[in-house]
């Protein structure tokens, strides 16, 4: 396929999976839309055009051109300029490698992490917390990592990228909602009595048996595993982690148990003090999950050579 045919349909498939559904995602398509239509001339060459019919602003063609081939693709978890003279060595050496996909965003994408923040309120609010207070938590948030991100060098990836002449592109809101759906359809069926069966139903998926075999597998890090589960939250989407002071309002909900990639120790401290069980699935772990079944969609169109560095395994829909 094309690279402008791989790049949409991994934006159709974060669509899909998409937490807060299809019409909140077209409404959120149709604000930035009229924030366009009603910029003056001169503003609107320097508008982001992808913003149009991509909600995911941390998901870029970093280089490359539309019309690349795509069959033989290196994939990681992170792609940096080692990941880069990776793919420039194994080049040399004969493998036949059309683009490199990284999951977390570099470059122009990686400034733009901030802006896909916003899907975690509407995430809260699916969860009992009123939206005004959702919002309010998280554009203190929002506006915190967008600092953070100002001083980052976020061309050097890229950069190398393009002077060796390597397609490059990443996928991340739309791997990280594709296992969120993925984890929270499964634990909306199952309905866990206790923390311990959550865990158990963790084990069952590949990804993390492989994770609990490299000494990077699951770690109960709030509560206890006999405690009862509650309702239990995915919380894998939405750019980074979300602001502290959201565990406080979901105690008043009936969310008992969250179970996520990673969480920082003030959000932990937050967590316990609201008495809501915190299960760490793993970052490498969950991120591998999101992008094989970005990659599964696009496998249905056509088979895809992927080549696995960086933290990511190669685990098909086939495998589970």
């Amino acid at each position: 396929m094309k690279l402008k045919e791989f790049y949409t349909m991994a934006i159709d498939q974060g669509k899909k999976s998409d937490p807060r559904g299809k019409d909140l995602v077209e409404k959120e398509l149709q604000r930035v839309k009229k924030e366009y239509d009603d910029l003056k001339e001169d503003k609107k060459k320097d508008f982001d055009l992808e913003k149009l019919t991509n909600p995911y602003a941390d998901t870029r063609i970093l280089h490359g051109t539309d019309s690349l081939d795509v069959k033989n693709i290196l994939v990681g978890v992170d792609i940096e300029g080692a990941e880069i003279m990776l793919a420039d060595r194994l080049k040399q050496k004969g493998q036949k490698i059309d683009l490199v996909v990284s999951h977390h965003p570099e470059g122009y994408a990686l400034a733009n992490l901030y802006q896909v923040m916003g899907v975690q309120s509407d995430i809260f609010n699916m969860f009992g917390v009123p939206i005004n207070v959702a919002e309010a938590l998280m554009n203190e948030r929002i506006t915190e990592v967008q600092r953070r991100l100002l001083p980052t060098n976020h061309t050097r990836t890229v950069d190398m990228a393009k002077l060796l002449d390597i397609p490059l592109m990443c996928i991340h809101t739309p791997a990280d909602n594709s296992v969120t759906n993925y984890l929270q359809k499964i634990f909306d069926k199952e309905k866990p009595y206790r923390v311990s069966d959550c865990l158990d139903i963790l084990r069952k998926i590949p990804e993390y048996k492989e994770a609990e075999k490299n000494n990077t597998g699951l770690k109960t890090v709030c509560g206890n595993e006999k405690n009862r589960a509650g309702r239990v939250m995915i919380d894998m989407t939405g750019g980074t982690s979300g602001s502290k002071d959201i565990y406080e309002k979901l105690s008043h909900t009936d969310v008992g148990t969250i179970i996520c990639m990673h969480i920082s120790d003030d959000n932990r401290k937050e967590a316990e003090k609201s008495h809501i069980s915190v299960i760490i699935a793993g970052h490498m772990a969950s991120d591998t999950i999101g992008v094989n079944l970005v990659l599964d969609a696009l496998e249905k169109k056509e088979k895809l050579n992927v080549i696995a560095c960086s933290g990511f395994r190669r685990i098909s829909s086939s495998q589970r």
